[in-house]
């Protein structure tokens, strides 16, 4: 079984300039955005203060001096606190103003952040959706549709995450770290070096090993699923199995896969076992000398009466937002490789495509010529695919492609939209350069019917108005009726709302193909090109399509590539291809009555096979 994984992006400089773009986006919200972060920093100051109040309800010093500096004294200067209330309850009293004052910070930055970035998300998935959806054709070539979802729904949601709570977080933590660890040295440099060479260090091993046990846990699961697989493929496969006798055979495989189970989980439970201990004995042992060190040093007089528990408080604290801050640096470090990830994608070179309304457009009378034109495949280069194409057709005249698969004409079809540019050679409309009109101009006065026609989700209804969004009711009703659509459309209970399912599932292929060629008649292009609709379709079906077909095609230039040869008898032109080379050209009767030529010869093989297949 081959096992697909996904690889993680490592920091590196590169990607850090990268991702720097993404800021960009907060751009338009900038001093909010600040106003978020000054907000974060007062907030992190604020759980260092409330830290220390509790450690100094749990062992009082006696005196009125509560922590915090200057921002206790403006508290006590403002809230009536009466001295006979004693040390406790000076202490609590300060204690709740600052929670309130922290629960109104928090709410206040909780609530920037969220509304900052989601105004930045909201410019960045449409950003991203724009660039994806104008990409040439060559782009979706060399990419999964999957992989494009995941840029515009994981990653951006990853994003979102990093902006909202973890860069938040990183920030908090490392106010809490700095000026912690400030405000320890100011009780004793002593006890707070001896808390830096152990607890911190402590920490990070923890949450090194955190993640070495992580990995061991996954790959357990990854080997179970691995011998699900097995499982599902024997008896899926059960047939198989017991006609080639291979009963042994699989049993030994699946011996073999939960072989390996055991043998991960196995480590897995010793280095567990070797992780509580560490805990036991390094983390702890840790904090009792800190707690050891800080006693001597109060009984000898260098630590002040009553900060032990302080100290001890926000030593906590600190060694929690350096384990914190070590697992926001994984997070953050993810992240860059997302962030790259999308920006790339934002980077791309789109086709030249407004989205704004569709300007005045050059109209064409369709007739399209075809000079000597040479196309490889940017990916596959070295592949000819036309060679010396050259072929005209006039305004209203139906022209059909006929060749064996390979031959070259879909790629015709593909140049003519100018999915593709010629890679030598000059396509012209009406006597022009193909590149003297927008890509819009072009596509817009296009329609393309496929031989496997792919709808939208939506309703019968919206599938017909993507031909012309703004189309009225009667103009889609008149679409389906000229498509020979419009009977099996009113069959329905819910008629013109009827939702098709994914891809149209729930319509038969005929009936889907007569859906493509509504939307098509509803557009009224001036070209029109045709995968032909009906070599896989029963005889009822094809010759309603057909005749759907032959209705659109009336008074339009229409190129038609050519499966079955009996639909194109009454072409204008038949254009015969081989290895991407015209080896044949003219009518029906023309190029049937030609000795040893190409279309004779499949036309006769084809005419075996139906006599064959009645």
């Amino acid at each position: 079984m081959e096992k697909e994984e996904k690889k993680e992006k490592k920091f590196s400089r590169k990607a850090l300039l990268k991702s720097w773009g993404i800021f960009r986006y907060l751009k338009k919200d900038r001093w909010l955005f600040l106003a978020g972060l000054l907000l974060l920093v007062v907030s992190g100051l604020l759980v260092i203060v409330i830290t220390a109040l509790l450690g100094r309800l749990v062992n009082p010093s006696g005196d009125n001096t509560l922590p915090g500096g200057q921002m206790t004294e403006m508290i006590q200067n403002f809230v009536p606190i009466n001295p006979s209330w004693g040390d406790t309850g000076l202490t609590l009293t300060v204690l709740v103003v600052i929670l309130i004052i922290q629960g109104i910070f928090s709410f206040l930055r909780v609530y920037i952040f969220a509304f900052v970035t989601e105004n930045a998300m909201y410019d960045l998935r449409r950003d991203a959706f724009n660039t994806i959806i104008r990409m040439p054709m060559q782009f979706f070539n060399e990419r999964r549709v999957g992989d494009l979802s995941s840029r515009l729904s994981a990653d951006i949601s990853t994003i979102q995450e990093t902006l909202t709570i973890t860069l938040a977080e990183f920030i908090r933590q490392t106010v809490i770290i700095i000026v912690g660890i400030g405000w320890l040295v100011s009780y004793s440099y002593k006890l707070t070096l001896v808390m830096l060479l152990t607890l911190p260090v402590m920490i990070i091993a923890i949450a090194l090993f955190g993640r070495f046990i992580k990995k061991l846990g996954k790959e357990t699961q990854d080997k179970v699923a691995e011998s699900g697989v097995i499982v599902n493929e024997s008896l899926t496969g059960i047939v198989n199995v017991k006609s080639f006798s291979n009963e042994i055979f699989e049993a030994v495989r699946f011996a073999a896969s939960i072989k390996s189970i055991r043998k991960v989980a196995l480590k897995g439970a010793i280095w567990r076992g070797v992780f509580g201990t560490f805990i036991i004995i390094f983390l702890f042992g840790a904090l009792g000398l800190v707690m050891g060190v800080g006693a001597y040093l109060r009984d000898t007089g260098e630590l002040p009466g009553g900060v032990l528990s302080q100290f001890i408080f926000i030593t906590g604290l600190v060694a929690g937002s350096i384990g914190g801050l070590a697992a926001q640096m994984g997070s953050i470090n993810r992240s860059l490789g997302v962030i790259e990830n999308v920006m790339e994608i934002l980077d791309q070179k789109t086709e030249d495509i407004s989205l704004e309304k569709l300007p005045d457009t050059k109209k064409i009378n369709g007739n399209i010529t075809f000079k000597n034109v040479n196309f490889r495949y940017p990916s596959r280069q070295d592949v000819e695919v036309l060679g010396g194409v050259n072929f005209e057709v006039k305004s209203g005249q139906t022209v059909a492609l006929v060749g064996s698969s390979g031959s070259g004409k879909s790629t015709i079809a593909a140049l003519i939209q100018r999915f593709y540019d010629p890679t030598s050679g000059t396509i012209l409309f009406d006597e022009k350069n193909a590149f003297d009109y927008t890509l819009q101009e072009l596509r817009s006065q296009m329609a393309y019917v496929p031989q496997e026609v792919i709808l939208f989700g939506g309703t019968i209804k919206e599938n017909i108005a993507y031909g012309k969004p703004e189309a009225t009711d009667d103009e889609i009703k008149n679409a389906a009726a000229k498509a020979n659509a419009l009977g099996f459309i009113e069959s329905f209970p819910d008629g013109f709302n009827t939702v098709v399912g994914e891809r149209g599932i729930q319509l038969s292929g005929g009936q889907r193909q007569r859906i493509a060629i509504a939307r098509a008649v509803l557009r009224n292009p001036t070209v029109l090109l045709l995968d032909e609709a009906t070599s896989a379709l029963d005889s009822e079906s094809e010759q309603l399509v057909q005749s759907a077909l032959d209705n659109l095609m009336l008074g339009r230039t229409s190129l038609v590539i050519a499966h079955r040869l009996s639909t194109i008898r009454n072409a204008d032109l038949i254009v015969v291809l081989e290895k991407g080379k015209v080896v044949e050209s003219g009518t029906h009767q023309e190029l049937i009555s030609k000795d040893n030529g190409i279309y004779k010869r499949l036309s006769e093989i084809q005419y075996h096979i139906d006599s064959e297949n009645p």
